[in-house]
């Protein structure tokens, strides 16, 4: 199955109101515009260097999402043109991101990673470190950064019971959260093993790689 194929099929799987984002990273831009030339138009990257290459090789409608873990030190180079960025756990980094955006004379899309899973091995913010943070005086002065919504992910297990447990706090939380006016609420989680799961859990954006563009290339 090619990549048109592959997007066809899933985009035939998931219901209006839900962003697919295509996971790209280590892909190739012949794979991107493929996946382009067939209609997508959210790709996600982890990797600061390999986004900005991209950024300024490929069309420039494309909406690129980071996806990784990012450092304060690297915000200024994506600063200017990324559409959403994923991973936020801190206020020292939105700090930062809402400086590079006053720079650059834009608002930034963001998202609060929310940790729900398991594992240690994950980032994330537990509910009560992000209710703090949202209710803070140095958050409320950050103007130049709009909170969407919160990014997630689940435990790495085959359990679906778990899965959707962890899933399923998150949906809870922002409801309680209607305060703060996140609307509309994108809700990212859901991956290439659990994306339906996560729909029937109430995510509103999912992140696919494998499924679109076959096993991740380690050769990077």
């Amino acid at each position: 199955m090619n990549i048109k194929e592959s997007l066809s099929k899933i985009r035939s799987s998931i219901p209006d109101g839900v962003t697919l984002v295509a996971v790209s990273k280590t892909k190739p831009n012949e794979a991107i515009l493929e996946a382009y030339n067939a209609g997508q138009k959210d790709f996600g990257e982890n990797y600061v260097q390999e986004l900005v290459d991209k950024h300024e090789q490929l069309p420039k409608d494309i909406h690129w999402h980071f996806i990784g873990h990012l450092q304060s030190n690297k915000v200024k180079q994506i600063a200017p043109f990324v559409h959403l960025i994923h991973g936020i756990d801190s206020l020292k980094l939105l700090q930062e991101i809402n400086k590079e955006a006053v720079k650059n004379n834009r608002v930034i899309n963001c998202l609060l990673q929310i940790f729900i899973a398991t594992e240690e091995t994950k980032f994330g913010l537990s509910f009560e470190e992000c209710e703090i943070l949202l209710n803070s005086d140095s958050f409320k002065q950050l103007q130049n950064i709009k909170i969407c919504g919160f990014m997630a992910m689940a435990s790495n297990t085959d359990d679906e019971t778990q899965i959707r447990k962890e899933f399923r706090s998150l949906k809870e939380f922002s409801l309680k959260l209607s305060t703060f006016n996140l609307s509309p609420l994108t809700l990212s989680f859901g991956m290439s093993s659990d994306y339906k799961i996560a729909i029937e859990e109430g995510s509103t954006m999912i992140r696919i790689g494998s499924l679109i563009f076959g096993e991740r290339n380690y050769t990077k």
